[in-house]
């Protein structure tokens, strides 16, 4: 049975498992308070067996479990295949250069998310694609213009939250101009604080402005912002430019911080420690129960030592009840029409309308 303490600092977890079933690991987590679990490829099966599965977690927690995917378009799509509608890479919806266009599909993508019972899509990529050499972000991000993926990025998440499904901005402060994936390893971003402000922040400033849902951290170093942690376990980068400078108010959730960026550098326990200190809310915690575990013990001992405040604890709290106020949903398998005829043409539209656009970023598209 897990203490009060162990409770509220499990709160601050979201984790990932192997399987398309709950096995025990993920099943104790849950009984232990964990905020919710985030579902990959390997876990989805049909619509009707992914629905199945989320709604057994969501039951055998007992209280409001936030179910969460990534689920961009393109590459990047946990749900793929009959029923589901397949939507391009963001790059392609950003030739259109079209905000309605934009919020249709977040509305589309919320539809389907909320027909299996997710909760939270970690979308839309904020980054500008400025790198033609970036490995990571490319055809993922909406453009290479800040102006221009600040429109579109926040009418997708809009349209995302407008269908009941949360938004999460990704990867703050700007993961699109490495040449470096941390994924493998520890990405160094050597841009002035002009820049950042005049390129990578302006998305996440007008996401911020919008009073959108949720911002995922890039494990990244920025030495300007004169701090050699990554963004990730950085006061500079979460409280002071995303809170103070960018007026954000919503949660900020990690990148996962089973990635090699984080797990090869520093250290999975040093991590969670520093980053709740830094201003993370939420972590994400992907696939390994031992890791999770170690996560979750790391920030319950310096909870007890007084190197995080039980205040800060408190306030991840305040931010994480507003999200689950609005987007968490019990569970159902009503499993509405899927793949809808109005969805496929949307899809189809953005897919075969932009190969006859000029593209306003001129980049042009990979698919």
């Amino acid at each position: 049975m897990a203490s009060p303490l162990e409770r509220d600092c499990a709160r601050l977890f979201v984790v990932g498992f192997k399987d398309k079933t709950v096995g025990p690991d993920v099943a104790a987590l849950v009984r232990d308070g964990v905020l919710g679990a985030i579902l990959f490829a390997r876990n989805v099966g049909s619509a009707q067996e992914t629905a199945e599965l989320v709604a057994e977690l969501k039951r055998s927690a007992g209280r409001p479990l936030l179910l969460s995917v990534d689920q961009e378009g393109g590459r990047v799509a946990r749900l793929r295949g009959a029923p589901f509608t397949a939507l391009p890479p963001m790059r392609v919806l950003g030739r259109h250069a079209n905000a309605d266009l934009a919020r249709r599909a977040g509305r589309l993508l919320a539809y389907e998310l909320r027909a299996v019972g997710i909760d939270w899509d970690f979308a839309p990529v904020l980054d500008v694609d400025t790198n033609p050499d970036n490995p990571v972000i490319a055809d993922r991000a909406l453009g290479s213009e800040a102006e221009h993926v600040a429109t579109l990025g926040v009418a997708l998440a809009m349209g995302l939250e407008e269908g009941g499904v949360a938004s999460c901005g990704k990867h703050f402060p700007g993961h699109g101009d490495t040449r470096q994936d941390s994924h493998w390893t520890l990405p160094v971003l050597t841009h002035s604080l002009e820049r950042l402000r005049a390129v990578e922040l302006v998305p996440f400033r007008r996401y911020a402005a919008a009073g959108l849902a949720s911002v995922m951290t890039a494990h990244i170093r920025f030495p300007a912002l004169g701090e050699e942690l990554p963004a990730t376990m950085s006061h500079r980068v979460l409280t002071d430019l995303l809170r103070g400078e960018l007026g954000f108010r919503g949660v900020c959730v990690s990148d996962d911080l089973e990635m090699k960026a984080i797990s090869e550098h520093m250290g999975v326990e040093e991590a969670t420690v520093e980053g709740a200190r830094a201003g993370v809310d939420v972590f994400l915690v992907c696939e390994n129960v031992e890791v999770q575990r170690r996560c979750l013990e790391a920030l319950v001992r310096a909870v007890e030592a007084g190197h995080v405040s039980r205040r800060r604890i408190a306030e991840a709290h305040q931010r994480i009840d507003a999200l689950v106020a609005r987007f968490a949903h019990p569970a159902g398998l009503a499993l509405p029409a899927l793949g809808s005829p109005e969805h496929r043409l949307l899809a189809e539209g953005l897919s075969s309308e932009a190969a006859e656009r000029p593209d306003p970023t001129g980049r042009g598209v990979v698919n």
